[in-house]
């Protein structure tokens, strides 16, 4: 399964539209006003069906993911010197980036590839190409891209 992430121009918070291969909208994310990141993340019926929330005051960054009111994980930034890591700790994945951060790949236990993901370069926003293995871990795979995402932000803010 293939999805196109892409950020909107105009927003005052982060926003972005999440489509199929064919263009259809599968996810809408709205970013909340809130201490830290707060995407709200919701589905072609305009139901909200995940959160991605940063926890502030911490010293690298750490992302929870919210499926309702259920805290699934969480996202961390660990420290390393070339390439960016991530520790996961929901469904036993592992995240890593090229020197650049921009490109993905998602792992589980196994190491059997979950996920990639391919940050377009030359757009006006933020875009990203995510390839899921298994449908059914595609809303996982983007609230990992949203953390990420909102991590690399406010390194670039801060």
């Amino acid at each position: 399964m293939r999805m196109l992430f892409k950020q909107r121009f105009f927003s005052w918070f982060d926003s972005y539209d999440i489509y199929d291969e064919e263009g259809s909208t599968l996810y809408t994310v709205k970013g909340q006003l809130a201490w830290g990141h707060c995407l709200k993340i919701f589905d072609q019926y305009d139901r909200e069906v995940g959160t991605v929330k940063q926890r502030v005051f911490t010293l690298l960054s750490k992302f929870e993911l919210y499926l309702g009111d259920s805290c699934i994980g969480c996202v961390n930034r660990e420290f390393s010197f070339f390439r960016p890591r991530y520790n996961i700790d929901c469904n036993g994945w592992q995240v890593e980036g090229n020197f650049m951060g921009w490109d993905y790949t998602i792992t589980d236990r196994s190491g059997a590839q979950v996920a990639s993901v391919t940050k377009e370069l030359f757009n006006w926003t933020d875009t990203y190409v995510i390839d899921v293995r298994d449908p059914r871990d595609a809303l996982l795979a983007l609230m990992l891209v949203l953390a990420i995402d909102a991590e690399k932000c406010s390194q670039s803010n801060g």
